[in-house]
C-alpha cells in the first residue's frame, strides 16, 4: 500500500468524502455519530508527542502541494489517533439508541468487562508494544500513514485484543461487528473537491516523493493504551473519566 504503483492506481479513485460537506466556501465535519476504541488522542498522549509533531509536519507539506488547494481537508492535529477496533457508527449507531435506550450504557458496561478479562489473561511485565510509522496511505476518501508492528509479540497482543471485542458474545447482541481487518493507520486528513481536471498522475509522483523523504526516518509509536470514546463528526473524540480504558 505504500509502493509508488499502490499510489498509482489508488489515486484513480480518490472519491469525495461525504464526511465533510461544502459550507460557506469552506468544508465543514458533517454529523457522524458513534463509538470506537482508539489509543489517547494526540492532545491526550505525551508518551507519543514526538510521533504526533512528525506527523503534523508530514500533513503540512502535504497541503503545500502544487495541487488544488480544496482537495484535501485536513484533520485537527489534536485529534490524532490509531483505531484499534472500530466499535458502531452512523445508522446502525442511531438505530441501536432508537431501539434500546440503554444501548450506550450496556456498551459501556461491556467494554469496562472485556478489558477487565483482558487485563487478567496478559502476564504482567509483557513487553511494551512498539509499532512504526511505513509510510503513506492512499485510500479511497483519505490519506493516512500506516503502521506496522515492530516485532510479532507487537502484534499478536494487538490482534488478541480485538479478538476479545469481536467475538464477545455481549458486544454482538448490540449489533457489534467487525467490518474490516486491521490496517492500521492514522488519518491525516479526508479528500473534498476532486476537480474533473485533477492530474491524477502527478499527484500519485508527489506523495511518492514526499513518502521518499519520509522514508529516511521511521518514528515509532507506542501503543500503551486504549480508550472507549465517542465521536459526533470525525473531528473530535471524547470520553468521560469513568468510561472503560485499558492500560496494556
Amino acid at each position: 500500500m505504500t509502493l509508488p504503483e499502490a499510489y498509482k492506481s489508488q489515486v484513480q479513485h480518490i472519491q469525495e468524502s461525504s464526511k465533510f460537506q461544502p459550507h460557506s466556501g469552506t468544508r465543514q465535519a458533517a454529523a457522524f455519530p458513534g463509538y470506537t476504541l482508539i489509543t489517547p488522542t494526540a492532545d491526550d498522549a505525551p508518551e507519543n508527542s514526538a510521533f504526533y509533531e512528525k506527523l503534523a509536519t508530514y500533513q503540512q507539506q502535504i497541503l503545500q502541494l502544487p495541487v488544488n488547494h480544496n482537495l484535501l481537508v485536513p484533520l485537527p492535529p489534536a485529534s490524532f489517533h490509531l483505531t484499534l477496533a472500530d466499535l458502531i457508527w452512523d445508522h446502525a449507531y442511531l438505530d441501536a439508541c432508537e431501539k434500546n435506550p440503554q444501548f450506550e450504557e450496556e456498551l459501556r458496561s461491556c467494554c469496562a468487562e472485556i478489558f477487565q478479562q483482558y487485563q487478567q489473561s496478559i502476564t504482567s511485565g509483557t513487553n511494551p508494544i512498539y509499532w512504526q510509522m511505513l509510510g503513506l496511505v492512499v485510500m479511497p476518501r483519505a490519506l493516512g500513514v500506516c503502521l506496522v508492528p515492530k516485532n510479532e509479540s507487537c502484534y499478536e497482543q494487538i490482534i488478541q485484543f480485538r479478538r476479545k471485542i469481536y467475538q464477545n458474545p455481549k458486544l454482538i447482541a448490540l449489533g457489534i461487528e467487525q467490518h474490516y481487518h486491521l490496517t492500521a493507520h492514522i488519518t491525516l486528513g479526508y479528500f473534498g473537491d476532486i476537480s474533473s481536471d485533477l492530474d491524477r498522475n502527478k499527484l500519485s509522483d508527489l506523495l511518492a516523493d514526499l513518502n521518499q523523504q519520509w522514508l529516511e526516518d521511521s518514528p515509532e509509536f507506542l501503543v500503551h493504551r486504549v480508550e472507549l470514546r465517542k465521536f459526533d463528526d470525525m473531528t473530535h473524540y471524547y470520553r468521560e473519566p469513568d468510561w472503560p480504558s485499558l492500560d496494556f
